[in-house]
């Protein structure tokens, strides 16, 4: 070998595991939460087929309080919810509570750019043949903001990554964690360069994934 590892490698495994974890489970609830609440803005705007300005000043006002709050404030601010989901403030789960806080209403705007994108041409087109409003959601507005919404994801997933490496410094696990206990606190330069370089990788990754899937879905 070149050089012999200062701690297991078991250790790297374990702390990519945890990062693993906490981005890909608060992503999928981000995704899963952050799309309906995209198209409650879309919907409930200004020309709107569910115009509503009092609702979609609300939602907007309560989605940019959090977006303007940044992630490590809003890590100490939610300890208490969080020990009330969870039943600690420590660890991977309790760190998915505020990651997926954080990034839904992130990705929430995102989606609703994408969604205002889309023709309104084809909207009326759809209204015109009789759809129903929810099948004009279903059926024009996702297929059609797909690509930009696969495109907000991705962004979405490589915030969530430096997040969690973020939270790691306040216990949360993952290369975070890793990072701050093993590298900065031990003064180990060769732990903190390998953490960096796995975290480079890990975002290359993800960005290179979803550009791919983006282009291959406007290209369909």
């Amino acid at each position: 070998m070149l050089f012999e590892l200062s701690i297991s490698i078991d250790r790297y495994w374990k702390a990519l595991a945890d990062t693993f974890i906490m981005v890909s489970t608060s992503a999928g609830i981000a995704l899963l939460a952050g799309i309906p609440l995209a198209v409650l803005l879309i919907v409930t705007a200004p020309g709107g087929f569910l115009e509503s300005p009092r609702t979609n000043r609300i939602v907007g006002s309560v989605v940019n309080g959090f977006r303007a709050t940044p992630f490590i404030v809003l890590l100490v601010a939610l300890i208490p919810f969080t020990r009330l989901v969870t039943g600690t403030t420590i660890g991977v789960w309790a760190a998915i509570v505020p990651l997926a806080i954080s990034a839904t209403p992130f990705f929430a705007r995102i989606a609703e750019v994408s969604l205002r994108e889309v023709d309104p041409g084809l909207i009326e087109a759809a209204q015109a043949i009789g759809c129903k409003k929810w099948d004009i959601v279903r059926h024009v507005y996702l297929p059609e903001a797909l690509p930009g919404i696969i495109g907000g994801f991705t962004i979405t997933l490589v915030a969530l990554i430096s997040s969690s490496a973020m939270a790691g410094a306040v216990g949360a696990g993952g290369l975070g964690d890793l990072a701050i206990r093993y590298g900065y606190q031990r003064f180990d330069t060769q732990v903190m360069l390998i953490v960096i370089a796995v975290l480079i990788a890990l975002v290359t990754i993800v960005q290179a994934t979803g550009d791919r899937v983006a282009h291959w879905l406007r290209s369909r």
